[in-house]
């Protein structure tokens, strides 16, 4: 079964092998050690993500640990921990030590869950320690070879008739696809079944099986497959079009102007984690994604590059958290 994104996962990992033409010399680096500690890091780090292999990001959290492992002179190895629309992953790291040893790629789940689950276990804000905002990119609206819809009206036509009996995947309940699935379904009024997987991943192999319809997912999950002709992108939900994938329309100007819905995703650090540990992370991530092969391998991938300082995803955040719970009551989402 062929793993989704796997060739433009593979070029990236090439890319990121290729030593820095310039290293920095040791003593450029912050000093992590005082009093005659052992430097930081002394041993391996890990990267939690929260979806399963082959998701956008997944694809995100291999480039950034193969990007550290030279810079850092330790190991950085990815965790996958999955479940609970990725609850488990968030409340690992929030409980993990403030050591700058694990880290998360987290994503807009980590702002919207509080409004979707009855108990939670972290606070998007309190208990993390914003790195670095990465990346942005849209959901891709896509359906399965033989679906009888060319473009968004058709298959808004499709759900109409179907009456619910169109099957709409994401990459989890309570995920952005989720969410967003159910705001295009407001706002094109027509209504789905939807079908929650662990991750993008896992969604996209189903939907090039043939198992599920359509599928609502960030695009660099699914942008290798679309570019094969294996799926069909009928939108995608940034209210410009993709570099990534020009000829494809978005949904607001299929009709429907005003709807976005677009995914961010960066890292992050249990909250206490050392300023000076942040502070090196932020700065050797960012030199990471200067680096014209790593950005350029990204950029196919569908991903847009962010930027900014860790005030600023802090900032993004924030704002995060505090606009999502309107959003969840009037989409009457709900997951228990």
């Amino acid at each position: 079964m062929h793993a989704p994104s796997r060739r433009g996962l593979l070029s990236l990992a090439a890319a990121l092998a290729t030593p820095l033409a310039s290293p920095r010399p040791a003593a450029a680096r912050p000093a992590m050690a005082q009093g005659g500690e052992p430097a930081w890091p002394d041993r391996s780090l890990r990267i939690i993500v929260p979806v399963a292999p082959g998701g956008s990001l997944d694809i995100l959290g291999r480039s950034v640990a193969r990007a550290l492992t030279g810079p850092l002179g330790q190991p950085v190895v990815v965790e996958n921990h999955t479940g609970a629309g990725s609850n488990i992953a968030f409340e690992l790291t929030a409980r993990a030590k403030p050591d700058g040893l694990t880290i998360l790629v987290g994503s807009d789940p980590l702002t919207i869950n509080p409004s979707l689950y009855a108990k939670i276990g972290f606070d998007p804000v309190r208990d993390f320690a914003p790195i670095a905002e990465l990346v942005r990119a849209p959901q891709v609206l896509v359906v399965k070879n033989g679906l009888e819809a060319g473009d968004l009206a058709g298959y808004r036509r499709l759900a109409q008739e179907m009456a619910g009996g169109t099957t709409l995947a994401s990459q989890g309940n309570g995920s952005i696809g989720h969410l967003g699935g159910i705001m295009l379904g407001q706002a094109l009024g027509f209504t789905t079944t939807h079908v929650p997987y662990r991750g993008g991943g896992p969604a996209v192999v189903d939907l090039v099986a043939g198992h599920i319809d359509s599928l609502l997912v960030t695009l660099p999950a699914a942008i290798e497959h679309i570019r094969e002709g294996r799926i069909r992108a009928l939108a995608v939900t940034g209210l410009s079009r993709s570099p990534a994938l020009p000829a494809v329309p978005t949904v607001a100007e299929s009709g429907f102007p005003g709807f976005e819905v677009v995914t961010w995703q960066g890292l992050l650090a249990p909250a206490g984690t050392p300023e000076p540990i942040l502070e090196r992370l932020h700065a050797e991530t960012r030199a990471a994604m200067a680096r014209p092969e790593v950005g350029d391998n990204l950029r196919a991938q569908g991903f847009e590059l962010a930027a900014g300082s860790r005030a600023d995803f802090a900032a993004l955040v924030q704002a995060e958290a505090a606009r999502w719970p309107a959003i969840v009551r009037a989409s009457g989402a709900r997951v228990d």
